[in-house]
């Protein structure tokens, strides 16, 4: 069958099961949205024991059928950062395995969805999950917001995925159909606050009432589940300068009412 397990948020986050399946398995793909990992590739080499070949997004998508391939006599198994179903790339993954008639089972783990209760937000308050995009000079959506406004007025606290540029092309390769990439890009916190901030203050201008403020309380977090993971609480406007270090980092928006417990919970983290 196809193997698809969650590899975690560290190397050595993997479960025993999924392992197993990484070492009896012909072929181990690893989805190379990776350098989001905190380590890189040959270290999880290394540590699993087994050769992983790289597969990003637009190969999952384009080359799913090779990824299959004697998956039915065969063992396969995908790797993917977090949960397997963190990705809908995975799902596109399992349908096609579906069709094929290809036997698949999922191996769960850790992701970012359910290990921001870390910092002591409870997780059945959550919301929708919204994704925060890198800002153009032509480009700047707002419409996130909305969800962000639902969720506040639902009592409910937002997660902010942040923005991951890997595998860019500038315009001008692109059209030259050069295959030359941009550095990957992650957004920081700080970013996120900025953005956040002037759609603020944009509603404000067109006279709207904005859900949240300079002084919403939120929450920074980054490399959860690393060693130097590092969780920030403070208003939205501090969130602008709080320095999170390296990335991979994520935002909460609070919702507008905070459990007691919640409270004690946040208080244990610096800087509140």
């Amino acid at each position: 069958p196809m193997f698809s397990s969650g590899i975690g948020l560290d190397a050595k986050d993997i479960t025993v099961k999924g392992l197993e399946a990484v070492r009896r398995s012909s072929r181990v793909y690893l989805e190379a949205y990776t350098s989001v990992l905190t380590v890189g590739k040959e270290a999880l080499e290394e540590f699993y024991g087994r050769k992983l070949i790289l597969a990003d997004r637009e190969e999952v998508e384009q080359e799913a059928d090779n990824i299959l391939k004697d998956a039915d006599i065969s063992d396969v198994a995908f790797l993917v950062v977090g949960d397997p179903f963190g990705a809908t790339t995975h799902s596109d993954l399992v349908l096609r395995a579906t069709k094929l008639g290809i036997p698949y089972r999922v191996i769960h783990n850790a992701s970012i969805m359910n290990a921001v209760g870390c910092c002591g937000l409870q997780l059945y308050k959550f919301g929708e999950t919204v994704s925060i995009v890198f800002w153009t000079d032509t480009w700047r959506p707002e419409s996130f917001f909305d969800k962000v406004k639902k969720n506040r007025q639902n009592g409910m606290h937002t997660l902010c995925l942040l923005d991951i540029k890997v595998k860019e092309q500038s315009l001008e390769n692109l059209i030259k159909g050069r295959k030359i990439y941009e550095p990957p890009r992650y957004m920081s916190v700080n970013q996120a606050a900025q953005q956040l901030l002037e759609i603020i203050q944009n509603q404000r201008i067109r006279g709207e009432e904005p859900a949240i403020t300079e002084e919403t309380l939120c929450v920074g977090l980054a490399r959860v589940g690393a060693d130097d993971q590092k969780i920030a609480a403070g208003t939205l406007q501090q969130m602008c300068t709080v320095d999170l270090g390296e990335p991979l980092h994520s935002l909460i928006i609070t919702g507008g009412s905070i459990h007691p417990m919640e409270m004690e919970m946040l208080n244990l983290i610096d800087g509140l």
